[in-house]
């Protein structure tokens, strides 16, 4: 490849990459996707809340994965911690703000293989390589990959990952900590329906979460301490589905294991600012956290159209020091609100200190009893209004 200048470039073969060059397309610019193109082995599914509905129906693709999606129309949340002070259980109803569902739950190969068929079909150049450097200067951003070739764009969209080279390259510096916890993610069938209902049950190791996939379906995400997850992960099927069906207390029946298990180790990462040296970071570029709530990917998609906000705005030099500053102040109050919310809720599931047990049941208690803050509470969760 030649060095020609093109407006956009995007690096990162994820969801939260492919839905920013799909959308930054839109605006008319020029734009290379530098991101290797393999079937996706991953069997975890990801949840799309409210805004990710939309931004995805933005792309095109949502025709092609709603059939593969199951609707979570019902959010609850059980206290199985064994403490002196517990919250109250709490079910969120999509009805409850005027929604058929919160969201859908959709397989993480069928979101990534819909995304690829799209790229191929509105045009966007696509260089397979492995980005190995990342070069920025006044007026452009050079990537070269493993195999010499050279692209260079007047923006970069980085999406390669909370390792990011990119990121590294425009000099933005990360805040880390990790947790005591891993987390062992396994697709199972049952025998009794989910009723759209995704349930976290908050233990004093973290959530354990089913959450609905078609027909009689699901997935699970167990959060223990990284030994009890290495455990778990090698009891035979019938013994893991038998401690699945504990920790559930059976609310969806009979359990059995389905495909592979994968453990992951949680940590947190947020960068100090997500913007510099025509460079802006989106995805796990910009923020890891611990898979509560269904936060993190919902969170990189929304940088993906807030990246594709900034080409919009500023088509004649998408990597200005004004646009990569309106990109910086969509984001900042997004990723920390979330961060920190997400981070602090994890926190209270793990420590033995009174108050804190207390204040996090109380709050529970108020966003069930009182109608207006549920609501609010829903409608921030699903597009947050900062």
């Amino acid at each position: 490849m030649t060095d020609d200048l093109s407006d956009v470039a995007v690096v990162g073969g994820g969801p939260a990459g492919l839905v920013a060059a799909l959308l930054a397309r839109s605006h008319g610019v020029s734009l290379t996707l530098v991101a290797p193109k393999t079937p996706p082995r991953d069997e975890r599914t990801v949840a799309m809340l409210g805004a990710s509905v939309d931004i995805l129906k933005q792309t095109g693709i949502w025709p092609a994965v709603e059939s593969k999606a199951a609707p979570l129309r019902t959010m609850r949340i059980v206290d199985a911690t064994r403490r002196l002070i517990r919250a109250p259980l709490v079910e969120f109803h999509a009805y409850e703000v005027e929604r058929e569902a919160f969201g859908y739950n959709i397989p993480n190969a069928v979101l990534i293989a819909a995304l690829d068929e799209a790229i191929d079909q509105v045009g966007i150049e696509r260089v397979t390589g492995f980005a190995s450097e990342i070069q920025p200067e006044d007026d452009a951003v050079t990537v070269v990959t493993a195999d010499g070739a050279r692209i260079r764009s007047k923006l970069l969209g980085a999406a390669d990952g909370r390792r990011s080279k990119a990121r590294d390259a425009a000099g933005l510096t990360v805040r880390s900590w990790s947790y005591p916890q891993a987390a062992l993610v396994v697709n199972i069938a049952h025998s009794r329906p989910h009723d759209d209902v995704s349930t976290e049950f908050h233990t004093e190791t973290g959530p354990f979460t089913i959450v609905p996939m078609p027909g009689l379906h699901s997935a699970i995400v167990c959060v223990e301490s990284p030994t009890e997850a290495e455990r778990l992960s090698k009891l035979d099927d019938e013994a893991l589905a038998a401690e699945f069906e504990r920790r559930s207390r059976s609310i969806v029946g009979k359990i059995t294991i389905v495909g592979s298990r994968q453990v992951f180790p949680l940590s947190g990462q947020t960068a100090r600012h997500f913007a510099a040296r025509r460079i802006a970071l989106i995805g796990e570029a910009a923020h890891v956290f611990p898979p509560i709530g269904a936060q993190g990917l919902n969170l990189g998609l929304r940088d993906a159209a807030a990246f594709a906000a900034a080409v919009g705005d500023h088509r004649d030099d998408p990597g200005s020091a004004d646009a990569l500053a309106a990109y910086d102040k969509a984001r900042t109050g997004d990723i920390l609100s979330r961060t920190t919310a997400v981070d602090a809720l994890n926190r209270t599931l793990l420590t033995d200190f009174l108050p804190v047990q207390a204040m996090r049941g109380i709050g529970l208690y108020a966003i069930d009893r009182l109608p207006k803050l549920k609501r609010l509470v829903m409608r921030q969760g699903l597009t947050p209004h900062l």
